[in-house]
C-alpha cells in the first residue's frame, strides 16, 4: 500500500489505487458510519431554524473512540474530573455543538464511500480516484477521524510507546490495524501537502 495524492490542474488532487485498497478504505469508512450512527432524521414541517438549533447530548460518549471524536470542550484527560464547573462548561458546549459536528463527520465518511463507489475500476482491479476541492475536504475529516478511532483502539499515545506498537510481528492480531493506521497516515500527509498553495 503505497498510494500518494498528487494535485490536479485546477485544484483538487487524484489517487492511484487497486482493488483491496479500495475495499480496505470502503470498509473502513463503513465502520465509521456504523460508530458514528445514524443521522436525525427530519420531521416533515419541522421549523428549520428550530432544527438548527436542536440540543443533542450532554454527557460524553463512554466509548473511548467516539470520545475521542467528540471530546469535551473544557478540560481534557489530565483536568479535574470532579471540577464541576468544567463538567457543566463542557455538557453545555456539548449540547449544542455534537449533533452538528456528528452530521459532518457522517457526511465526511458519506462522501468516502460515494465516491470510492463510483470508480470505474481498471481492468488491473484498480482505478484513479480524482477528487474535487469539495471532497478532498471531506476525504481529509474522513481520513483523520479513522486514524484517531484507530489510534483509539490501537491505545497509540506518545512516540516512545509506539514503537513498539510500529514493530509488531506478523503473527500479531494488532499488526493489520497498525498497517492501516500508518497507510491512512501517509494517505492524510500526502493530501494535505497536495492542497497546500
Amino acid at each position: 500500500m503505497a498510494s500518494h495524492f498528487e494535485p490536479l490542474k485546477g485544484g483538487g488532487a487524484a489517487v492511484a489505487l487497486d482493488e483491496v485498497e479500495i475495499s480496505i478504505l470502503r470498509s473502513l469508512a463503513v465502520q465509521l458510519l456504523e460508530l458514528i450512527g445514524p443521522g436525525e432524521e427530519a420531521i416533515e414541517g419541522q421549523d428549520p431554524l428550530a432544527a438548527l438549533f436542536a440540543e443533542g447530548p450532554s454527557e460524553a460518549p463512554s466509548d473511548p473512540a467516539l470520545a475521542r471524536l467528540f471530546p469535551d470542550a473544557y478540560g481534557g484527560p489530565e483536568a479535574d474530573t470532579q471540577d464541576d464547573e468544567l463538567l457543566a462548561r463542557s455538557a453545555e458546549f456539548r449540547r449544542f455543538t455534537e449533533t452538528d459536528l456528528r452530521s459532518r463527520k457522517r457526511d465526511d465518511a458519506l462522501a468516502v464511500v460515494r465516491t470510492l463507489d463510483s470508480l470505474n475500476a481498471a481492468g488491473d482491479g484498480g482505478a484513479v480516484l480524482e477528487l474535487g476541492p469539495d471532497d478532498c475536504q471531506h476525504w481529509l475529516g474522513a481520513l483523520n477521524d479513522l486514524r484517531l478511532t484507530i489510534g483509539t483502539r490501537l491505545d497509540v499515545g506518545d512516540e516512545d510507546e509506539n514503537d513498539a506498537l510500529y514493530r509488531l510481528p506478523d503473527s500479531d492480531p494488532r499488526k493489520p490495524m497498525v498497517m492501516a493506521y500508518l497507510w491512512l497516515g501517509a494517505l492524510q500527509e500526502t493530501l494535505v501537502e497536495t492542497l497546500m498553495p
